[in-house]
């Protein structure tokens, strides 16, 4: 495994993240042996989030004697149909509490907020969160996301005022280009040629990239085969089939299974190797689903791609 420091975290943090929303996870159901076969293999790093249903109460009843081994990512105020706009103190408070119960602890080490919002200034939200890292509720904190350039102006303030700013970023970036907002609400990604500014700023800075839907949501983790791209909605959801399923991204599909081939290897293999080699700080948030698939993608890591083969998978466009 692979691991790297981020400002205000305790532990050094796995570069693969083991992302907590599966049906599993949001339905209550007991990750036990799953979890400890991710934090035997090395990874340390669990993503979830208030709005993730019951993953968290999943995380916090295996938690216990893991505590000081493992980082705990959760997310705060993600808009409702009822309340487009939580990005209120009252909302974070409610949630970070609510959180701190449900996993069962009393500190979280990343928390993130969820989505933005054009009426609120960056500098406010930047006081909240550290003051609620001055009370010991939180270690680090950052976005998920937020533009690069919202991401900037918190940057921005909190070093005018000697605050501690953002340590992490959490925007969709993977070899699947996002089409489309796959869930509403701001999804922001870093893919496309129209993200080209946002990825050279987070190649410039080594802002850390938690990188979700790093598969493209199941596009490019091998269930489905470029051949079968007719019938991708019986196999993808819907909310993959809205953000990633077009022409581009299963031509993409398409060379990794051509690379992966040829190196003896698993497609999601190749589309991780891929994210891996980008210049940008990245971490991989991926759902595993079994100690196979966990094997599988911590070997990616040590997978190697020529920039020929790197930009041939993103159809020689530029990364």
């Amino acid at each position: 495994m692979e691991y790297r420091s981020i400002p205000q975290v305790r532990l050094p943090v796995s570069r693969i993240i083991m992302g907590c929303a599966s049906d599993g996870f949001n339905g209550g159901k007991n990750q036990n042996d799953l979890l400890d076969a991710a934090l035997a293999a090395g990874i340390n790093t669990l993503d979830t989030a208030r709005v993730y249903a019951q993953s968290e109460r999943v995380i916090g009843q295996w938690l216990g004697k893991h505590r000081d081994e493992v980082v705990l990512i959760t997310k705060c105020a993600h808009p409702s149909l009822l309340h487009p706009m939580r990005l209120t103190e009252r909302d974070i408070r409610k949630d970070c509490e609510t959180s701190l119960r449900e996993l069962g602890t009393d500190r979280i080490d990343i928390y993130l907020l969820h989505r933005d919002h054009p009426s609120v200034e960056p500098g406010v939200l930047i006081e909240i969160m550290n003051a609620l890292k001055a009370e010991g509720k939180i270690d680090a904190f950052g976005a998920s996301n937020w533009t690069y350039e919202r991401f900037r102006q918190a940057q921005e303030y909190a070093e005018k005022h000697s605050l501690v700013p953002f340590s992490v970023s959490s925007p969709h970036y993977s070899l699947a280009r996002q089409q489309a907002d796959p869930y509403g609400g701001g999804c922001v990604s870093l893919t496309g040629n129209e993200n080209a500014a946002a990825r050279r700023w987070y190649a410039e800075t080594q802002t850390p990239v938690f990188a979700y839907s790093s598969l493209g949501r199941g596009l490019l983790s091998g269930k489905l085969k470029s051949a079968d791209a007719a019938r991708a909605g019986k196999v993808l959801d819907v909310f993959a089939m809205k953000g990633y399923g077009c022409k581009d991204n299963f031509e993409r599909l398409a060379r990794c299974e051509e690379l992966a081939a040829q190196k003896g290897c698993t497609v999601a293999q190749i589309a991780m190797a891929w994210l891996y080699a980008q210049p940008i700080n990245t971490f991989a948030i991926v759902t595993m689903s079994s100690p196979a698939r966990i094997q599988e993608n911590i070997e990616a890591l040590s997978l190697n791609l020529t920039e020929e083969e790197r930009r041939y998978l993103n159809l020689d466009k530029t990364v």
